[in-house]
């Protein structure tokens, strides 16, 4: 059974599932629908549509200190995989339409280089400022973690805080504590325009 998780909690990753190396993380959201048909037309698909927000998943592998050493350990749609491969993006979803993880990152646990201490994962909105766009405009927002190796769900964590006016989540962490990974879901928005400027509030 996945252990259903509550902003700022924090849970053993590896300690609990010993043999852990294999990971899927899946980031998924909705777009909130937008007026039309009333209460029953929106129940029934009338009128009701849907705002067009390109949300993005990325991982940003971090050192000691939670600082970036490299641009190349920012995994996003740009870059979809770590240079030592312990870390790959499924790519891009343009729509978030559609139930399930809207996207996926593949990691192994075991490849992830010694000096790297956390993978921080954010979902931002492309071109948000330019589009006004923010993230009161999607729903049902949540992150996840299933063993690659049977399939099975370990952690779900749904972001259910009021996000409106925020452009970009930072969703979880997983990171080192000795020998061990875990995992910590931290469901805060921020005012970044951009994963640059994610990137950049960690160099």
């Amino acid at each position: 059974m996945a252990i259903n998780l509550q902003k700022g909690q924090r849970v053993d990753l590896t300690k609990s599932n010993p043999g852990l190396t294999k990971i899927m993380v899946g980031l998924g959201w909705d777009p909130v629908k937008t007026g039309g048909g009333g209460l029953l037309g929106s129940l029934f698909g009338g009128g009701g549509s849907s705002a067009n927000v390109d949300c993005d998943a990325s991982v940003i592998m971090l050192g000691e200190n939670d600082k970036l050493q490299n641009n190349n350990d920012v995994i996003y749609f740009g870059n979809l995989k770590s240079r030592d491969g312990s870390v790959q993006h499924s790519g891009d979803n343009l729509t978030g339409a559609g139930d399930g993880d809207d996207e996926q990152i593949m990691i192994d646990l075991s490849k992830v280089p010694s000096n790297i201490h956390k993978l921080v994962f954010v979902v931002n909105i492309y071109d948000a400022v330019k589009r006004k766009q923010h993230f009161g405009m999607i729903q049902n927002a949540f992150i996840r973690i299933v063993n690659s190796s049977n399939h099975t769900e370990l952690l779900h964590y749904s972001l259910t805080d009021n996000y409106s006016g925020k452009t970009c989540l930072v969703a979880g962490e997983i990171y080192r504590h000795g020998a061990e990974w875990k995992f910590a879901a931290v469901g805060n928005g921020t005012n970044a325009g951009s994963l640059g400027e994610v990137v950049r509030s960690f160099s």
